[in-house]
């Protein structure tokens, strides 16, 4: 075991969690809000608005983040008529085509967590509300959204986890993240023991982090 090895890749691998974080952090934000508009559609009795919620939510639910990365990355690139719009100045960085794949992919799972948690309110809840003069849209934002968020906290932390571990797919569109600087080493020294055991940890440090958190505002929000 090269002990010095892990000691000198531990800065360099740190600074590349920075970039896991920060695709972690944007994918989560606009993520939640993907997941709150289609968890919504969900609830339509529209057939066709629930039918193409439920759709978005069965593709990327359906099919591997790793495949839906390569389609955005690899696969949109092939549209010609994309390479010469706007959207190629978005489309042409594998950092924004990651972001994509994830908000999209975590959007999906959002949706599901939030549209159980709301089905899960009370409808006396409401009916107080109603009865008290309230309007529908100032329950449906000051009632039944804070409450489903409080109600999806644990599913909630656990998407939270699984799209900490799926941000080490970023590395496949040449994306110089924690698993990405981790291999680049790899490659340099081929010793993959020592720089993944420190990857692994920083990883696993990360999630105790999110873990602690979740749970903190779990405790925090109860009943």
């Amino acid at each position: 075991m090269d002990f010095e090895l892990m000691i000198n890749s531990f800065p360099k691998l740190l600074n590349a969690a920075v970039v896991t974080l920060k695709l972690l952090s944007v994918s989560l934000i606009v993520g939640l809000f993907i997941g709150l508009l289609f968890a919504i559609l969900r609830l339509n009795k529209n057939i066709f608005i629930n039918k193409f919620a439920y759709g978005y939510s069965y593709v990327f639910r359906g099919t591997p983040l790793l495949v839906q990365i390569f389609i955005i990355y690899f696969g949109l690139g092939q549209i010609e008529s994309l390479r010469s719009s706007f959207l190629w100045l978005i489309l042409k960085e594998p950092y924004w085509c990651a972001i994509i794949a994830f908000a999209l992919n975590t959007g999906a799972y959002t949706s599901e967590i939030l549209r159980s948690a709301f089905q899960t309110i009370k409808p006396g809840i409401i009916e107080a509300g109603k009865s008290l003069g309230i309007s529908n849209k100032i329950i449906f934002y000051k009632v039944q959204i804070p409450i489903a968020i409080r109600q999806s906290l644990p599913a909630y932390g656990n998407e939270i986890i699984l799209m900490l571990k799926g941000t080490s797919l970023a590395s496949t569109v040449t994306l110089m993240d924690l698993t990405g600087v981790a291999k680049y080493i790899i490659s340099t020294t081929f010793k993959p023991i020592e720089v993944f055991i420190v990857a692994g940890g920083i990883y696993l440090f990360m999630t105790f982090i999110v873990h602690n958190v979740i749970k903190f505002l779990e405790k925090k929000y109860s009943y």
